[in-house]
Order: structure tokens, then sequence, then C-alpha cells
């Protein structure tokens, strides 16, 4: 019971220790117009109450309320506040880990503007702080923490792959010098990966390699430091999300690099780019931007040529939730393919009101949640389906397994590719 006490104590600390007003402002400010509920795909495919998002608040304000407000203290039975005990936070887990992903749909259709997935991740820290993360997920942050990387791949697996992969570059553009660089100093680009590329997904590493080529850019990859995720982002222990971040920015200014530009990834690219300055508590002396951005760089500025009439299928895109509606990065990815596919179709609805495709938030790494994460794909499911499109596109390395996974449950007879891959597709080399 102590050992309950001195947690449930750290937990309370996330609520009575703000140095601003925003998290008591948002935990006071709910007016239950259940506009929250329509924008939930964990509530819109199962009606299961508990799941809709001011449900999942109400779990964290009726502990502020119970632990930080006069009335909650001494009459708690008349505000409904709720002691922070084993039975409450078994509820927190499975509501604020478990059936959420954070895709901020509803903060978008807040009536007054609550920043609903900050609160959750507020719950999530108060969870991790009492040391009751899944520990499915936990054990990601723990592989980048102890290895570097989120996948424990070893440094000479690592550099096999990319081996291998530069011989197949030379073969491609048909140049016995063409390269990979690896820790290269005073280059203008550091180029990061989502580990599952090495692992699982090498087309895209030569994707964007060929892409560098063609460009002539002057870039490099990490050995030590090359991957884009922050899983504690997700966890939201913001002491972990510091190490991954700084381990990043360290390497950027070690290699002298003018820029980060970090890979298909969205929560990836949220932490580092924007979350990373907050935990770092400085600012970057360098640019951090994304390989979206960049590819609507090169091509804004003719540093590619490409012939859009080598990707004639139909294409749709998917849009991440972290690159679009939480990052703003909503034209450039359809500037790219404006410019490197001939047949582009918009799911319905799309862009900033895109529904999530069901893999993030840390789902994919909690597997205990995978039937409920799957019942949520129904939704990404139709809306592809409904496109009538062979190849869906997606610049985020977790929605491409997610929609992987998709496709092989409902059997939709789609392609899932990268956008680099079909500007990669689309280059004529010169």
């Amino acid at each position: 019971m102590k050992n309950f006490e001195d947690k449930k104590n750290k937990a309370l600390k996330v609520l009575s220790g703000q140095k601003d007003s925003k998290l008591v402002t948002y935990l006071n400010s709910c007016v239950h117009c259940g506009l929250c509920a329509e924008s939930c795909i964990y509530y819109l495919t199962t009606k299961n109450e508990q799941f809709i998002p001011t449900r999942k608040i109400e779990l964290i304000s009726s502990i502020y309320r119970r632990y930080c407000t006069f009335t909650g203290k001494h009459f708690p039975e008349l505000t409904n506040a709720r002691q922070l005990d084993e039975a409450l936070t078994d509820e927190m887990v499975d509501q604020l880990f478990g059936a959420c992903t954070l895709c901020g749909r509803c903060t978008k259709h807040c009536s007054i503007g609550i920043d609903i997935t900050y609160l959750v991740r507020e719950g999530r820290k108060m969870l991790s702080e009492m040391g009751l993360v899944p520990a499915t997920l936990q054990s990601t942050v723990n592989a980048a923490l102890q290895t570097g990387n989120n996948m424990s791949i070893p440094t000479e697996e690592f550099t096999d792959t990319l081996s291998w992969l530069e011989e197949e570059l030379k073969d491609e553009v048909n140049d016995p010098n063409a390269s990979i660089p690896l820790n290269v100093p005073n280059v203008n680009i550091l180029y990061t990966l989502n580990p599952r590329e090495p692992k699982f997904f090498p087309l895209s590493i030569s994707a964007m390699v060929k892409i560098f080529y063609a460009a002539k850019e002057s870039w490099t990859l990490s050995t030590s430091m090359y991957d884009v995720t922050n899983y504690a982002y997700y966890t939201s222990n913001n002491d972990e999300a510091k190490i991954i971040a700084q381990r990043l920015y360290d390497e950027v200014l070690k290699l002298n690099a003018k820029r980060c530009v970090l890979a298909e990834c969205g929560h990836g690219s949220r932490a580092f780019r924007w979350e990373g300055p907050n935990y770092l508590q400085r600012t970057y002396p360098f640019e951090v931007l994304t390989s979206v951005e960049l590819l609507a760089d090169y091509i804004s500025r003719g540093k590619l040529k490409l012939n859009k009439e080598k990707n004639k299928e139909l294409i749709t895109l998917h849009d991440p939730c972290n690159l679009v509606r939480e990052g703003g990065i909503i034209d450039q990815q359809r500037y790219v393919l404006k410019h490197s596919a001939s047949n582009f179709i918009e799911m319905t609805p799309s862009g900033t009101d895109n529904y999530c495709c069901g893999g993030g938030g840390g789902q994919l790494s909690m597997s205990e949640y995978n039937e409920r994460r799957m019942k949520i794909a129904e939704i990404k499911a139709d809306q592809i389906r409904k496109t009538g499109a062979s190849i869906v596109v997606t610049p985020c390395h977790n929605c491409i397994d997610q929609l992987i996974q998709i496709e092989n449950k409902f059997k939709l007879g789609v392609q899932i590719k990268t956008l680099s891959e079909i500007v990669a597709d689309a280059i004529v080399l010169e």
C-alpha cells in the first residue's frame, strides 16, 4: 500500500505542479457538447460511450477535483471527484493508452478549443510517473535508450544492409561512384531513418538514396544515431524523451550538418521538430525539416527531373495525423504527388479532417490492444475502398505498417507506398 501511495503522490504532482494555467483551464472547460464523440474513430466504430474523448478527460478531471479543489477534497460526491486508486488507474491505462491514438481529431472539432490530445498526454504522464505504461510500449522506448534505435538493430547489421543497398544503387543509376555516405562531416543534410526501414522496408531507403543522388545532394547518414522515432513522446515520459532528442541533436552538431531532415515518420517529426526544443529547453542552431518538405523543395527548384506518366495507376493519399493535423504539412505532399503521379484522388475526408489509420499513439507497439486497433481500422479501410485507388501513399512508416495490416485484413487489393517511393519511381536520370 505504501508503494502505491508513493506512486500516487508522483502522479498527483503532474496535476498540482503546473507552472501555468493551461492544464487547469482545460480540465475545467468541457461543456459536454458531444462533438468529440463523432470525431473519435473508437466511438464511431464501437459506439462504446467509454471511448468518447470527454469521458477519457473526465477521468483526469475527477482526480483533479478530488485532490486540487476545496469542494472535491471535502465534498467529493457533489462534484463526482474520484479517488486515485488501483481501480481508477486500471481504467486510465485502458482508456488513455488502449483507446486513443493521439490523432487530435477531437481537438480540432472541440466547440471551445480544448486541446484534448494534450490532456490525454498529461494523463499518460501521470501513469508514467506511476510506472504504469504498458510494458509492450515501454519496451520500445527501452530499446531506443539502450541501443540507440527502437528495434535494437546492431550497427554491423545496419551497415551491412546499407552496403547491399549501395550496390543496388550503383547498378540502378549505372554509376560506380554512387554511394550511401556514412558519418561524413560538414554536409548540407544529416538524414534520419525509421528503424523499420533497414529492418523491414529497405526499398524506402533506396528511394531516398536515389533522390539524393539525382538531386546531387551533400548528405550523410549516421551509424550511431539515425533513429527519427521517439516513443517516449507516446509514453509522455519527458525525461526519456529528452535523452532520445538530445542524442539526435548532438549528432547533428558533431557532424556539423546544416540541416536535419526527418524521415517519413509522423510522430518522429513532431517529437524532434516541435517537442524537442521543449524537451531540451533550447532552440536548434540548425534547420529541421521533413523529407516531405525537402521533396517539395527539390521539385519546385528543378533539382529533380520527373516524368509523372511513370506512375499511371490511381493513387490516393493517407494524411498522417502528426504530420498534417498536428504538424501543418498539408499541401506539400499534394504538390509532390501532382508532379510525380498522373492519376491522384483524395480520400473523403482528407487533409486536417482525415481519419487516423489507427496505428498511432503507440497502438502498433501495444499488442494487447490489437483486436481493438483493427476494429477502429474499419473506417480507414472503407475510405480506401471508396476511392477505387490501387496505390495508397502515406509519408509515415507508422501509418505504412498499419495500412499494410489493414490491406491484409480487409483484402483491399492495394499497394502501400511511401511518398519517396513514388518520387523515385518518377525520376528521369540525366
